[in-house]
């Protein structure tokens, strides 16, 4: 690695697996100091141990406001400012047709987690940078917050609202020195893309029982990996993206390029995913996707 986050501190929410795992790894590895903040205390804890004294844990859950505040001051008084904060937690949350769309807790809770969470992790992030003179301010989105048919109808409007909230407030900070921008990634094969499989499946690997599903979908014929998102994560906390703010940065292997469909794919292209997995129904393959916390 090349030190490229060289005494940086920075806090990665969703952490302690899939992409925020990948993130705090590859930052530790290029010299960031991490706050690893997450619900899931103990695989949290054992990555920050993992990681060494470039790490430390956080118990946070991104849908109360109170806690994403704390997670702020345990950054400042663990490592004394935050340089960086990847609002990246989050999960499937409520799916179904519109007409049954349930519009109660699990909705509640589904914004809250995708765009609340974020927003608070913004709001508590901008006071401590701005009295620092600068900083990154990454918010992960997704392909379907830039077109139809890539995830639930509530998932994509609240990524494509991450989107739009990253370049409006890139708008208000960029005279601060505060870059905000947005990930976009496509099919990434982490352990939750087949969550509910996978608590019923025993000690198998469904990252890698994916990977070939997923290197159907898009033309760069692998699967993404969280790696792949560690890496554009780890760009746009550096200074060599020191004039890039307003962006959502698309790390989909083409596959939202243009019209595309693998040879072994029938007509109907991503529509063909539920058969792949061996589901019926895109709803049915949307709670086998996100079946926990990213």
């Amino acid at each position: 690695m090349t030190d490229r986050l060289k005494d940086k501190v920075a806090i990665i929410t969703g952490a302690a697996s899939g992409i925020g795992h990948a993130t705090a790894t590859r930052f530790v590895q290029e010299g960031a100091k991490v706050l690893i903040a997450d619900i899931q205390a103990d695989k949290g804890q054992a990555l920050a141990q993992e990681l060494g004294d470039g790490a430390r844990f956080a118990a946070v859950d991104v849908c109360i406001e109170d806690e994403v505040k704390s997670m702020i001051d345990a950054a400042i008084e663990c490592f004394g400012s935050v340089d960086c904060i990847f609002n990246n937690a989050g999960f499937g949350g409520v799916g179904g047709d519109i007409d049954a769309t349930d519009l109660g807790e699990p909705y509640s809770r589904t914004v809250d987690g995708l765009l609340t969470g974020v927003i608070a992790g913004i709001k508590y992030a901008a006071p401590v940078m701005k009295a620092a003179g600068g900083g990154s301010i990454i918010s992960t989105a997704s392909v379907a917050g830039l077109r139809g048919g890539y995830g639930p109808h509530v998932y994509s409007a609240l990524k494509a609202a991450v989107i739009n909230l990253s370049k409006s407030v890139a708008l208000e900070l960029g005279p601060f020195n505060i870059r905000v921008n947005a990930i976009c990634p496509g099919g990434i094969a982490t352990p939750i893309f087949a969550g509910n499989l996978a608590r019923e499946g025993g000690n198998v690997d469904y990252a890698e029982v994916v990977k070939p599903v997923l290197a159907m979908t898009q033309p760069i014929p692998r699967a993404g990996v969280p790696e792949d998102i560690a890496a554009a994560a780890c760009f746009l906390a550096s200074d060599d993206a020191s004039f890039i703010s307003g962006h959502a940065l698309v790390v989909d292997g083409g596959l939202t390029a243009g019209a595309w469909t693998h040879p072994e794919f029938a007509p109907t292209g991503m529509n063909a995913m539920p058969e792949l997995f061996g589901v019926e129904s895109y709803d049915t393959l949307d709670m086998v996707v996100h079946g926990r916390e990213r």
